[in-house]
Protein backbone atom coordinates (compact mmCIF):
# COMPACT_ATOMS: atom_id res chain seq x y z
CA UNK A 1 0.00 0.00 0.00
CA UNK A 2 1.50 3.63 -0.93
CA UNK A 3 2.85 6.16 1.64
CA UNK A 4 2.59 9.44 1.66
CA UNK A 5 5.95 9.94 0.10
CA UNK A 6 5.17 7.40 -2.43
CA UNK A 7 2.44 10.11 -3.41
CA UNK A 8 4.62 13.02 -3.75
CA UNK A 9 5.34 12.94 -7.62
CA UNK A 10 1.94 12.77 -8.46
CA UNK A 11 0.96 15.35 -6.02
CA UNK A 12 3.80 17.98 -7.94
CA UNK A 13 2.23 17.25 -11.13
CA UNK A 14 -0.64 18.39 -10.27
CA UNK A 15 0.68 20.68 -8.20
CA UNK A 16 -0.22 23.60 -10.92
CA UNK A 17 -3.94 23.13 -10.47
CA UNK A 18 -5.96 26.13 -8.83
CA UNK A 19 -6.52 25.13 -4.62
CA UNK A 20 -9.98 25.25 -3.60
CA UNK A 21 -11.50 24.66 -0.68
CA UNK A 22 -14.33 22.68 1.02
CA UNK A 23 -16.13 22.37 4.57
CA UNK A 24 -14.92 19.19 6.17
CA UNK A 25 -16.54 18.74 9.83
CA UNK A 26 -17.19 21.89 10.43
CA UNK A 27 -13.89 23.43 8.85
CA UNK A 28 -12.50 24.84 6.02
CA UNK A 29 -10.00 22.62 4.30
CA UNK A 30 -8.39 22.73 1.35
CA UNK A 31 -8.82 20.29 -1.87
CA UNK A 32 -4.64 20.38 -2.55
CA UNK A 33 -2.89 19.20 0.00
CA UNK A 34 0.89 20.78 1.18
CA UNK A 35 4.10 19.36 0.18
CA UNK A 36 3.33 17.44 3.63
CA UNK A 37 -0.13 15.90 2.69
CA UNK A 38 -1.88 18.15 4.87
CA UNK A 39 -5.36 19.81 3.61
CA UNK A 40 -6.04 22.50 6.51
CA UNK A 41 -5.19 22.59 10.39
CA UNK A 42 -1.73 24.42 12.09
CA UNK A 43 0.36 22.47 10.16
CA UNK A 44 -0.72 23.33 6.49
CA UNK A 45 2.23 25.04 4.58
CA UNK A 46 1.15 26.40 0.91
CA UNK A 47 3.91 28.21 0.12
CA UNK A 48 6.56 26.17 -1.32
CA UNK A 49 9.89 25.98 0.88
CA UNK A 50 13.24 27.61 -0.17
CA UNK A 51 14.77 24.56 -1.78
CA UNK A 52 18.37 22.76 -1.68
CA UNK A 53 19.67 23.08 -5.13
CA UNK A 54 19.20 19.58 -7.01
CA UNK A 55 22.48 19.18 -7.54
CA UNK A 56 23.54 19.03 -3.44
CA UNK A 57 20.17 17.25 -2.70
CA UNK A 58 22.11 14.27 -5.35
CA UNK A 59 24.96 13.93 -3.65
CA UNK A 60 23.43 13.99 -0.25
CA UNK A 61 21.10 11.21 -1.70
CA UNK A 62 24.09 8.97 -3.47
CA UNK A 63 25.88 9.34 -0.40
CA UNK A 64 22.82 7.90 1.97
CA UNK A 65 21.99 4.98 -0.60
CA UNK A 66 26.27 4.08 -0.07
CA UNK A 67 25.63 4.27 3.85
CA UNK A 68 22.18 1.83 3.68
CA UNK A 69 24.26 -0.30 1.63
CA UNK A 70 26.92 -0.89 4.18
CA UNK A 71 24.65 0.27 7.39
CA UNK A 72 26.62 -2.09 9.89
CA UNK A 73 30.21 -1.10 8.97
CA UNK A 74 29.09 2.27 8.82
CA UNK A 75 27.43 2.90 12.27
CA UNK A 76 30.53 0.81 13.92
CA UNK A 77 32.91 2.67 12.06
CA UNK A 78 31.81 6.03 11.11
CA UNK A 79 28.97 6.60 13.28
CA UNK A 80 30.16 10.54 13.77
CA UNK A 81 30.03 10.46 10.11
CA UNK A 82 26.06 9.52 10.02
CA UNK A 83 25.44 11.87 12.42
CA UNK A 84 26.62 15.17 11.28
CA UNK A 85 24.79 14.07 7.93
CA UNK A 86 21.60 13.38 10.07
CA UNK A 87 22.34 17.26 11.49
CA UNK A 88 22.55 18.26 8.24
CA UNK A 89 19.12 16.47 7.28
CA UNK A 90 18.43 13.38 5.41
CA UNK A 91 17.20 13.75 1.85
CA UNK A 92 12.83 13.14 1.56
CA UNK A 93 13.72 10.31 -0.85
CA UNK A 94 15.45 7.88 1.63
CA UNK A 95 14.27 9.39 4.51
CA UNK A 96 11.79 6.44 5.21
CA UNK A 97 14.52 3.79 4.90
CA UNK A 98 17.02 5.76 6.52
CA UNK A 99 14.70 6.20 9.75
CA UNK A 100 13.71 2.49 9.58
CA UNK A 101 17.86 1.76 9.45
CA UNK A 102 18.72 4.04 12.81
CA UNK A 103 16.26 2.96 15.30
CA UNK A 104 17.21 -0.79 14.74
CA UNK A 105 13.79 -1.28 13.23
CA UNK A 106 15.07 -3.08 9.61
CA UNK A 107 16.94 -5.35 11.82
CA UNK A 108 14.95 -6.55 14.12
CA UNK A 109 11.90 -6.82 10.87
CA UNK A 110 14.48 -9.50 9.28
CA UNK A 111 14.90 -10.80 12.40
CA UNK A 112 11.16 -11.50 13.46
CA UNK A 113 9.70 -11.17 9.72
CA UNK A 114 6.16 -12.87 10.44
CA UNK A 115 5.46 -11.52 13.63
CA UNK A 116 3.24 -8.03 12.91
CA UNK A 117 1.07 -9.70 10.49
CA UNK A 118 0.35 -12.67 13.12
CA UNK A 119 -0.18 -9.67 15.69
CA UNK A 120 -2.56 -8.06 13.25
CA UNK A 121 -4.91 -11.00 12.99
CA UNK A 122 -5.07 -11.07 16.97
CA UNK A 123 -7.97 -9.32 18.75
CA UNK A 124 -6.24 -7.33 21.51
CA UNK A 125 -7.25 -6.59 24.73
CA UNK A 126 -10.48 -4.89 24.64
CA UNK A 127 -9.74 -1.70 27.33
CA UNK A 128 -6.87 -0.87 25.05
CA UNK A 129 -8.90 -1.93 21.97
CA UNK A 130 -11.61 0.68 22.82
CA UNK A 131 -9.38 3.34 23.92
CA UNK A 132 -7.38 3.07 20.44
CA UNK A 133 -10.48 3.46 18.35
CA UNK A 134 -11.42 6.76 20.45
CA UNK A 135 -8.56 7.83 19.37
CA UNK A 136 -8.04 7.07 15.87
CA UNK A 137 -9.92 10.46 14.72
CA UNK A 138 -7.65 12.99 16.80
CA UNK A 139 -4.79 12.14 14.83
CA UNK A 140 -3.86 15.19 12.23
CA UNK A 141 -7.45 15.08 11.32
CA UNK A 142 -6.54 17.19 8.20
CA UNK A 143 -4.02 15.04 6.78
CA UNK A 144 -4.65 13.14 3.82
CA UNK A 145 -4.50 10.16 4.91
CA UNK A 146 -6.17 10.19 8.37
CA UNK A 147 -8.75 12.48 6.79
CA UNK A 148 -11.09 9.60 6.33
CA UNK A 149 -12.24 7.57 8.63
CA UNK A 150 -12.88 4.30 6.73
CA UNK A 151 -9.67 5.11 4.88
CA UNK A 152 -6.11 3.19 5.09
CA UNK A 153 -4.29 5.58 7.51
CA UNK A 154 -7.21 5.40 9.92
CA UNK A 155 -7.11 1.32 9.84
CA UNK A 156 -3.38 1.02 9.45
CA UNK A 157 -3.21 3.15 12.87
CA UNK A 158 -5.37 0.72 14.30
CA UNK A 159 -3.48 -1.97 13.13
CA UNK A 160 0.19 -0.73 14.32
CA UNK A 161 -1.44 0.45 17.60
CA UNK A 162 -2.88 -2.69 18.36
CA UNK A 163 -0.01 -4.92 17.34
CA UNK A 164 1.86 -3.05 19.73
CA UNK A 165 -0.85 -3.26 22.75
CA UNK A 166 -0.21 -7.08 21.99
CA UNK A 167 3.42 -7.14 21.84
CA UNK A 168 4.33 -5.44 24.77
CA UNK A 169 1.23 -6.38 27.26
CA UNK A 170 3.16 -4.50 30.23
CA UNK A 171 2.72 -1.13 28.78
CA UNK A 172 -0.30 -1.73 26.43
CA UNK A 173 -1.48 1.30 24.94
CA UNK A 174 -1.17 4.82 25.96
CA UNK A 175 -2.32 8.14 24.20
CA UNK A 176 1.17 9.64 23.09
CA UNK A 177 2.07 6.72 21.29
CA UNK A 178 -0.66 7.58 18.37
CA UNK A 179 0.57 10.61 17.05
CA UNK A 180 3.90 9.00 16.66
CA UNK A 181 2.65 5.78 15.50
CA UNK A 182 0.12 8.34 12.63
CA UNK A 183 3.85 10.51 12.07
CA UNK A 184 5.64 7.03 10.93
CA UNK A 185 2.67 5.43 9.17
CA UNK A 186 2.93 8.93 6.93
CA UNK A 187 6.55 8.31 5.79
CA UNK A 188 6.45 3.94 5.83
CA UNK A 189 4.26 1.28 5.04
CA UNK A 190 2.68 -0.36 8.31
CA UNK A 191 4.98 -3.15 9.50
CA UNK A 192 7.60 -0.65 8.91
CA UNK A 193 6.10 2.04 10.99
CA UNK A 194 5.32 -1.15 13.38
CA UNK A 195 9.06 -2.03 14.39
CA UNK A 196 9.76 1.80 14.15
CA UNK A 197 7.31 2.44 17.13
CA UNK A 198 8.39 -0.73 19.13
CA UNK A 199 11.96 0.74 18.89
CA UNK A 200 11.13 4.46 20.13
CA UNK A 201 8.95 3.08 22.56
CA UNK A 202 10.96 0.47 24.02
CA UNK A 203 14.30 1.92 23.88
CA UNK A 204 14.75 5.72 22.96
CA UNK A 205 11.95 6.31 25.62
CA UNK A 206 11.93 3.22 27.76
CA UNK A 207 9.36 3.70 30.37
CA UNK A 208 7.78 6.82 29.72
CA UNK A 209 4.70 4.99 28.78
CA UNK A 210 4.61 2.50 32.09
CA UNK A 211 1.56 3.42 35.03
CA UNK A 212 3.29 6.20 37.14
CA UNK A 213 5.88 7.69 34.17
CA UNK A 214 8.75 7.53 36.54
CA UNK A 215 10.84 8.16 34.13
CA UNK A 216 9.58 10.60 32.77
CA UNK A 217 9.20 12.97 36.27
CA UNK A 218 13.06 11.95 36.17
CA UNK A 219 13.93 13.08 32.60
CA UNK A 220 11.63 16.39 33.20
CA UNK A 221 13.38 16.84 36.72
CA UNK A 222 16.92 16.25 34.55
CA UNK A 223 15.61 18.68 32.03
CA UNK A 224 14.80 21.41 34.45
CA UNK A 225 18.25 21.11 35.94
CA UNK A 226 19.78 21.18 32.82
CA UNK A 227 18.00 24.67 31.87
CA UNK A 228 19.80 26.49 34.54
CA UNK A 229 23.23 26.35 32.24
CA UNK A 230 21.42 27.04 29.34
CA UNK A 231 19.29 29.86 30.63
CA UNK A 232 19.93 31.24 34.67
CA UNK A 233 17.01 33.88 34.15
CA UNK A 234 14.51 31.16 32.68
CA UNK A 235 15.15 28.88 35.39
CA UNK A 236 14.81 31.44 38.26
CA UNK A 237 11.16 32.32 36.60
CA UNK A 238 10.14 28.66 36.19
CA UNK A 239 9.01 27.39 39.18
CA UNK A 240 6.56 24.90 38.02
CA UNK A 241 6.75 21.04 38.22
CA UNK A 242 8.51 20.35 34.61
CA UNK A 243 5.64 17.19 34.11
CA UNK A 244 2.93 20.56 33.26
CA UNK A 245 4.64 22.05 30.06
CA UNK A 246 7.16 19.07 29.39
CA UNK A 247 4.74 15.91 29.19
CA UNK A 248 3.13 16.73 25.84
CA UNK A 249 6.67 17.19 24.13
CA UNK A 250 8.68 14.47 25.33
CA UNK A 251 6.24 11.89 24.73
CA UNK A 252 5.08 12.97 21.51
CA UNK A 253 8.88 14.14 20.36
CA UNK A 254 7.06 17.56 19.31
CA UNK A 255 5.03 15.76 16.82
CA UNK A 256 1.79 18.03 17.80
CA UNK A 257 4.21 21.28 18.49
CA UNK A 258 6.85 21.72 16.10
CA UNK A 259 6.21 23.08 12.16
CA UNK A 260 6.44 19.42 9.94
CA UNK A 261 9.84 20.93 7.99
CA UNK A 262 11.12 21.24 11.76
CA UNK A 263 10.15 17.99 13.02
CA UNK A 264 11.47 16.27 10.23
CA UNK A 265 15.08 17.63 10.78
CA UNK A 266 14.78 16.77 14.52
CA UNK A 267 13.54 13.24 14.04
CA UNK A 268 16.69 12.76 11.49
CA UNK A 269 18.75 13.68 14.69
CA UNK A 270 16.72 12.38 17.18
CA UNK A 271 16.72 8.62 15.94
CA UNK A 272 20.32 9.15 15.51
CA UNK A 273 21.41 10.64 18.56
CA UNK A 274 18.41 9.65 20.77
CA UNK A 275 16.74 11.57 23.79
CA UNK A 276 19.08 14.08 24.33
CA UNK A 277 17.80 15.61 21.08
CA UNK A 278 14.60 15.57 22.79
CA UNK A 279 16.19 17.69 25.61
CA UNK A 280 17.94 20.29 23.59
CA UNK A 281 14.71 21.13 21.16
CA UNK A 282 13.10 21.36 25.06
CA UNK A 283 15.40 23.59 26.31
CA UNK A 284 15.36 26.00 23.36
CA UNK A 285 11.74 26.05 23.55
CA UNK A 286 11.88 27.03 27.00
CA UNK A 287 14.65 29.65 26.46
CA UNK A 288 13.52 31.50 23.80
CA UNK A 289 9.80 31.12 24.43
CA UNK A 290 10.26 33.23 27.90
CA UNK A 291 13.66 35.04 27.58
CA UNK A 292 12.24 37.71 24.46
CA UNK A 293 11.69 41.07 26.14
CA UNK A 294 8.94 41.64 28.10
CA UNK A 295 7.71 38.12 28.25
CA UNK A 296 8.54 37.22 32.25
CA UNK A 297 7.08 40.20 33.33
CA UNK A 298 3.88 39.52 31.47
CA UNK A 299 3.89 36.10 33.46
CA UNK A 300 3.84 36.65 37.04
CA UNK A 301 1.90 33.18 37.72
CA UNK A 302 2.30 29.63 36.39
CA UNK A 303 -1.39 30.31 34.71
CA UNK A 304 0.35 32.76 32.38
CA UNK A 305 3.68 31.12 31.90
CA UNK A 306 2.07 27.48 31.16
CA UNK A 307 -0.19 29.80 28.31
CA UNK A 308 3.24 30.97 26.66
CA UNK A 309 4.76 27.63 26.71
CA UNK A 310 1.84 25.84 25.19
CA UNK A 311 1.50 28.64 22.44
CA UNK A 312 5.71 29.27 21.30
CA UNK A 313 6.16 32.08 19.22
CA UNK A 314 6.38 30.49 15.42
CA UNK A 315 9.66 32.27 14.78
CA UNK A 316 11.33 30.04 17.66
CA UNK A 317 10.36 26.77 16.00
CA UNK A 318 11.38 27.54 12.48
CA UNK A 319 13.33 25.02 11.30
CA UNK A 320 16.71 26.79 10.81
CA UNK A 321 16.42 28.57 14.24
CA UNK A 322 15.88 25.74 15.89
CA UNK A 323 18.70 23.57 14.10
CA UNK A 324 21.42 26.51 14.86
CA UNK A 325 20.09 26.72 18.07
CA UNK A 326 20.45 23.40 19.21
CA UNK A 327 23.89 22.82 17.80
CA UNK A 328 24.97 26.15 19.96
CA UNK A 329 23.43 24.77 23.19
CA UNK A 330 26.58 24.40 25.27
CA UNK A 331 26.08 20.75 26.60
CA UNK A 332 28.44 18.05 26.97
CA UNK A 333 27.45 14.37 27.34
CA UNK A 334 29.40 15.04 31.00
CA UNK A 335 26.47 17.40 31.30
CA UNK A 336 24.03 15.25 30.58
CA UNK A 337 25.53 12.50 32.58
CA UNK A 338 25.91 14.64 35.76
CA UNK A 339 21.91 15.99 35.67
CA UNK A 340 21.36 12.63 35.51
CA UNK A 341 23.13 10.96 38.32
CA UNK A 342 22.62 14.02 40.78
CA UNK A 343 18.46 13.70 39.80
CA UNK A 344 18.91 10.25 40.29
CA UNK A 345 20.13 10.54 43.97
CA UNK A 346 17.99 13.04 44.85
CA UNK A 347 15.04 11.03 44.21
CA UNK A 348 16.45 8.51 45.89
CA UNK A 349 17.13 10.65 48.93
CA UNK A 350 13.15 11.73 48.64
CA UNK A 351 12.25 8.53 49.14
CA UNK A 352 14.01 7.30 51.87
CA UNK A 353 12.72 10.13 53.71
CA UNK A 354 9.59 9.29 52.65
CA UNK A 355 10.10 5.77 54.30
CA UNK A 356 11.61 6.74 57.08
CA UNK A 357 8.44 9.28 57.85
CA UNK A 358 6.18 6.15 57.55
CA UNK A 359 7.70 3.67 60.04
Amino acid sequence: MATYQDQQDRQDDDSGSEASSVLHNGSVISTVPDRHGFLGGSQYTPEPKTTVPASVILRREQKWLSMLSTWEKFMTRHYKKVRERCRKGIPASVRPRAWLYLCGGQLVLQQRSDLFAQLATQNGDPRWIDDIRKDLHRQFPYHEMFVDQDGHGQQDLFTVLKAYSILNASVGYCQAQAPIAAFLLMHMPAEQAFWCLVSICDKYLAGYYSQGMETLQVDGDILFGLLKKVSPSVYKHLKIEPILYMTEWFLCVFTRTLPWDTLLRVWDMFLCEGVKVVFKVALVLLKFSLSRPGVLKKCPSMYETLEVLRNPPHSIMEEEFVIHQIHRLNLTEEDFEYEHQRQLTKRRANQENVRRNQR
